[in-house]
């Protein structure tokens, strides 16, 4: 479920599958009908497994957002999942907080301040 912290940033609470795939679609269409999309903050504090198609969307989540000049963190990864994104090499390509509180402060000192 999304939640608008800002009008620059939003917070995704992740589930497991089946919901997860379908929290992270509902994003990507969010992202891709917007003008200019937020920055996004990713909970992983309920999901305890990704599949491949799960780590393709958070790739087109990556990919939506840097068009823009976006940002997207994801926080309260579990070792389950974490393992996951070190073996596939993604733990490079994201950018990890421990909690959401701690994703957000660092999307808020990234920021444009004109925005």
């Amino acid at each position: 479920m999304s939640i608008d912290w800002s009008d620059q940033i939003v917070v995704a609470e992740l589930g497991d599958e089946p919901a997860l795939s379908d929290e992270l679609s509902e994003l990507l269409d969010r992202l891709e009908s917007a003008a200019t999309p937020p920055h996004v903050v990713l909970s992983f504090s309920g999901v305890t497994y990704v599949n491949s198609s799960n780590l393709a969307q958070l790739l087109r989540v990556r990919k939506v957002l840097a068009a823009s000049g976006r940002s997207v963190r994801l926080c309260s990864v579990s070792k389950e999942v974490w393992s996951v994104m070190a073996i596939t090499g993604l733990d490079k390509v994201f950018q990890f907080a421990p909690d959401p509180m701690t994703a957000l402060a660092g999307l808020q000192l990234e920021a444009d301040p004109s925005e």
